[in-house]
């Protein structure tokens, strides 16, 4: 049988983080990463860019033999998942999947708050879709839900300044921002990717108490779940360990960026869409 890897798809670098937790707990599988490092960050796109560019990525996935592709975009998955599951997969192939990673955070989050209080720490695309609030308020509507956008965070984690100085200033102003939002804010998501690089910096500008929830360990535990929910695409995905990297740019500097992401070296190969 052909390899059928798991698609992971991020616009760049910040899907690593996923891909990190979901081979720890599933390191059997195979997967394929792809990042659209070209035409990243998608935070600032149109929705119609965003769809365009994500459903271009989840058929050539696709066209590699994935049954399954992860979003593992918080852009990606508010701006294109939803139309490329109502509209497209009919008529691309109707056995493929493809998931995100906004709903599996949102099923758990209210599990974590006794106040009732949510803070969301996104991109300005994330934050300007709504979705987070949306999704949230399917499972838990008696929660609030207080967002604030990053828009330095991405840039500062993308350019090897994650751990300066001049990061402290934008973590604490935009942790500030939102806190000053509403009392008693107990759980705070990071609803980017790239964010578990700041982790330790967030903390720190987090008041004591104050719960952090990083995407990558919640997407991986859903993941097992589905598959074992779902044995009709556990089945199709081949299972020999093999993870294979593809990036739309530069595989230099894919490869140097990606190791500080992915926590290991990576290979990885050039494709142009």
């Amino acid at each position: 049988m052909e390899q059928q890897p798991i698609g992971i798809f991020d616009s760049g670098y910040g899907g690593l983080t996923v891909l990190k937790e979901i081979t720890a707990k599933l390191p059997q599988y195979d997967y394929l990463y792809l990042g659209d490092n070209a035409r990243s960050p998608y935070g600032t796109r149109s929705f119609e860019t965003v769809y365009e560019y994500t459903l271009e990525c989840v058929k050539w996935l696709f066209e590699q033999g994935c049954p399954l592709v992860i979003l593992a975009c918080n852009t990606a998955s508010a701006k294109a998942l939803r139309s490329i599951q109502q509209n497209d997969l009919q008529k691309i192939d109707a056995e493929k999947r493809v998931l995100g990673v906004i709903r599996p955070t949102t099923e758990i989050i209210g599990q974590y708050t006794k106040t009732g209080n949510v803070g969301i720490l996104a991109t300005n695309g994330t934050v300007i879709s709504n979705s987070y609030p949306i999704e949230i308020e399917k499972f838990y509507p008696d929660v609030a839900v207080f967002q604030e956008p990053c828009p330095m965070w991405v840039p500062l984690v993308e350019n090897n300044e994650y751990t300066s100085p001049g990061a402290d200033y934008f973590i604490k102003k935009n942790i500030d921002n939102l806190l000053t939002k509403a009392e008693g804010i107990d759980t705070v998501l990071l609803a980017c990717t790239h964010y578990p690089l700041l982790m330790e910096k967030i903390k720190k500008a987090m008041p004591e108490g104050v719960t952090v929830l990083s995407q990558g360990e919640i997407v991986a535990g859903s993941l097992v779940e589905y598959l074992h929910k779902h044995p009709e695409i556990d089945g199709k995905c081949t299972k020999s360990g093999q993870i294979s990297f593809y990036t739309t740019d530069s595989t230099d500097d894919f490869d140097n960026h990606a190791a500080v992401f992915y926590g290991k070296p990576v290979k990885s190969q050039h494709l142009s869409l």
